[in-house]
């Protein structure tokens, strides 16, 4: 029996306890569940929900998944490691911090843990690595969502979202900056450039696309191995614009192949 923590209750968090609960009994059980807030929510796994870290890191997890936010790994991640304890992050624009990600990478080594970088909300991150063994010359992301997606991110300093008539560039640069200014939106553009060519090599586009109810994400690379270009059209949560339906059963998928005597797709 795997045991999971779950850091996080938002639109992935209950996409997985939900998954957990129905596709996983005898194989994965969550025992606790770490909030930001108090809340009333109750469980599916019969988990402990608490705002308390050292409750939460007690019941002892096997792995714990992070779908919670940059701050969430700003704050815990390292301890984490300490306790020599795997993490999924999912919020990989957090290491747009040098000295995060090289603290947590040094820490887990000390202690047997592992990083664990899941696709999530991204594909193809598996062949983008492979190229990078051989060498990449470029690799361009872009990332397209409605204008609702980007209410209550640094794009409302800059445009009128809901004036916006025509597909309009709000960000181009690399996923270092961007994934700064948009923590909630393009963490997958971290996750693609620590998979390639890294955070300051890599660039950028970020579209509020009127067009399209959808996320649309492109990655575009070449190199030694030739080129490729990857793209997904992505139903959008329905608890949060922000996110793709897809990340919570990308996540599940990483997580199931850690009880299964199949692995594909490393």
């Amino acid at each position: 029996m795997l045991k999971l923590g779950l850091m996080g209750l938002g639109a992935i968090g209950v996409d997985v306890e939900k998954m957990v609960s129905q596709e996983c009994k005898g194989e994965i059980e969550i025992p606790a569940i770490l909030v930001k807030n108090t809340r009333a929510d109750r469980s599916l796994n019969k988990s402990i929900i608490t705002k308390d870290f050292d409750e939460f890191i007690g019941t002892k997890p096997d792995v714990i998944l992070e779908v919670a936010g940059h701050q969430t790994i700003q704050k815990y991640a390292v301890e984490i490691f300490r306790s020599g304890i795997d993490l999924l992050v999912t919020s990989v624009g957090a290491f747009t911090d040098d000295k995060l990600y090289n603290d947590c990478i040094n820490t887990a080594r000390e202690n047997g843990a592992r990083l664990i970088l899941p696709s999530a909300g991204i594909g193809s991150l598996d062949t983008l690595s492979a190229a990078a063994v051989g060498g990449l010359t470029s690799v361009h992301m872009i990332v397209r969502k409605d204008p609702s997606a980007w209410y209550g991110t640094h794009a409302e300093k800059l445009f009128d979202l809901s004036s916006l008539a025509t597909p309009t560039v709000i960000f181009e640069g690399t996923p270092r900056e961007g994934a700064a200014l948009y923590p909630q939106n393009v963490n997958i553009s971290a996750a693609v450039a620590l998979a390639g060519l890294g955070l300051d090599k890599t660039k950028l586009t970020i579209i509020a696309d009127t067009e399209i109810d959808t996320h649309v994400c492109e990655i575009q690379a070449t190199g030694a191995f030739g080129s490729y270009e990857f793209r997904e059209n992505l139903t959008v949560a329905e608890t949060n614009r922000k996110t793709g339906k897809i990340v919570g059963m990308a996540v599940m998928k990483t997580i199931k192949q850690m009880v299964s005597p199949v692995v594909v797709g490393v």
